[in-house]
């Protein structure tokens, strides 16, 4: 499964995340950048990718419709670019995990501010 990264999150982590996920996007290389969530949940479910955000709307709607798509939610959305990167480098085989489980929907981190 694919990752898109939300506008609220960095789209440099593309070029730092690529290593260990290498279908690894942002919002901005579609042209997602202006649109609504519904735009990017619509795409993000249409294209199998899991949405990357620290915004609650999106872990809100998946507590309503579930997956497809996936949500990886960031909390709190303080949190550093290099923060996201060291979690998700450190924790790899654990958001493998998620993603490749079917029943799984919503994956919730905590990154404490640095």
């Amino acid at each position: 499964m694919k990752l898109l990264l939300d506008n609220n999150i960095s789209r440099e982590l593309v070029t730092k995340l690529n290593a260990v996920f290498p279908q690894v996007a942002h919002v901005s290389q579609f042209a997602l950048s202006a649109a609504n969530d519904v735009v990017i949940w619509d795409f993000a479910k249409q294209n199998n990718y899991c949405i990357v955000s620290k915004d609650s709307d999106f872990r809100n709607k998946s507590f309503l419709h579930g997956a497809p798509p996936k949500i990886i939610w960031v909390s709190p959305g303080e949190c550093t670019t290099e923060g996201i990167h060291l979690y998700f480098k450190v924790n790899q085989s654990k958001i493998h995990d998620f993603l490749n489980e079917p029943l799984a929907a919503i994956l919730m981190i905590t990154i404490l501010k640095q």
